[in-house]
């Protein structure tokens, strides 16, 4: 499969700001035992006799896995009512296929080892490159795209977007438990699938569509990828559909958490990129000082404290939306971007059942019933 990096370049120059796409991923589950379902294809192939949902439904690495997504949104709105009605949709479909949908960024206590991979070319391949990286990969995330025009613009975005994705984390966190324990960590997804995978996590800052395309071609030239997908960054320019894709988030147990989410992110992409237009003074943060506020996102979430790399000084992680709120004040503004995310998030609402002495089962059945009420019952308006 070839990258053709001329045809890249140009869907950036062709592309529009700030339209807007969503891909959701989900556990598939029994319904009795909340265990992981390898039922991916049976609803798929279901799913095809619903002309909205055929064009919606993904896969994503192993069979107990299933990704919905909006489609190209002309801006945030439109494509946060195609994911409504698409969730519906999924949902439904679900129930009345005997199956239930989890959202937290990792399944409590399934085996990795029972999980199989989906029948498809791109995850043999990643498979086979992969090996254990990719059967450890069992994870859910939140993925949002949005239009970038320009190639040069594009990646400077990206930079810019570097040392905002920890405070992103920190927000989204909502995996505590991994192999039936309690991991200690408030995004094990994040340690599982960012620190082990290939090309992922935070990636260099580029400051050009040339010097990242002399990267890209690099691994071309040496066989280190022979698909852009398998470029894992929590942000990158994504060559297809000339947009800027963050992928730092975990899965949100709720809907409205899921949406509030996705608008941050697309705040802070069209902040950056009015940053980068106004010639806002940047610099980039050295990748050890990210690292550390990484580092500190995955074990504390919103319970610690995160580094304003600027000043060197210590701030407690709930500040963060306040910071990114005020950030993105200006374009939220002329978009109409709300975000309205709740007190604790799927990390905290977890720990603190945990403290109360809640079981492992006991907490996850509760943010399955949240998911389902969520994101299977909302209103379109």
């Amino acid at each position: 499969m070839s990258i053709d990096l001329d045809t890249a370049y140009a869907s950036f120059e062709d592309s529009t700001d700030f339209t807007v796409g969503l891909e959701e991923e989900f556990a598939v589950l029994d319904p009795a035992t909340l265990a992981l379902a390898p039922r991916f294809a049976e609803l798929r192939d279901a799913g095809q006799a619903d002309p909205v949902l055929a064009e919606a439904i993904a896969g994503e690495l192993i069979a107990s896995e299933i990704e919905i997504t909006s489609g190209r949104g002309a801006n945030l709105a439109a494509a946060l009512c195609a994911q409504r009605d698409r969730r519906r949709r999924l949902f439904t479909l679900a129930a009345d296929r005997g199956a239930a949908l989890g959202s937290t960024g990792t399944h409590p206590w399934s085996d990795y080892r029972e999980q199989q991979i989906i029948d498809t070319e791109h995850y043999h391949r990643v498979e086979e490159g992969l090996k254990y990286v990719a059967w450890r990969n069992n994870t859910f995330s939140l993925h949002v795209h949005v239009g970038v025009s320009g190639a040069d613009r594009a990646v400077l975005v990206c930079d810019r977007l570097r040392p905002v994705l920890p405070l992103l984390l920190a927000i989204s966190a909502n995996s505590p438990f991994l192999d039936a324990r309690d991991s200690g960590l408030h995004t094990a997804r994040t340690q599982i699938f960012t620190k082990s995978f290939p090309r992922c996590g935070i990636p260099d800052p580029y400051g050009s569509w040339d010097t990242f395309r002399d990267y890209v071609e690099f691994l071309i030239k040496t066989r280190s990828i022979v698909e852009y997908t398998q470029v894992w960054w929590s942000v990158r320019p994504h060559l297809s559909y000339g947009t800027v894709e963050v992928r730092i988030a975990d899965a949100q147990t709720t809907a409205g958490e899921s949406d509030a989410l996705a608008s941050l992110i697309v705040a802070a992409v069209a902040q950056a990129a009015r940053d980068v237009d106004e010639g806002v003074p940047f610099a980039d943060p050295a990748p050890r000082l990210i690292e550390e506020n990484m580092w500190r996102a995955i074990r504390y979430g919103l319970d610690g404290d995160l580094i304003d790399l600027e000043r060197a000084q210590e701030y407690p992680a709930p500040e963060a939306l306040e910071r990114l709120l005020g950030w993105t004040a200006p374009m939220r503004a002329e978009l109409g971007i709300d975000v309205a995310l709740p007190e604790l998030n799927g990390a905290q609402r977890q720990r603190r059942l945990i403290e109360a002495g809640a079981s492992m089962e006991e907490i996850y059945a509760a943010t399955v019933r949240e998911t389902r009420e969520t994101y299977a019952q909302e209103v379109i308006v």
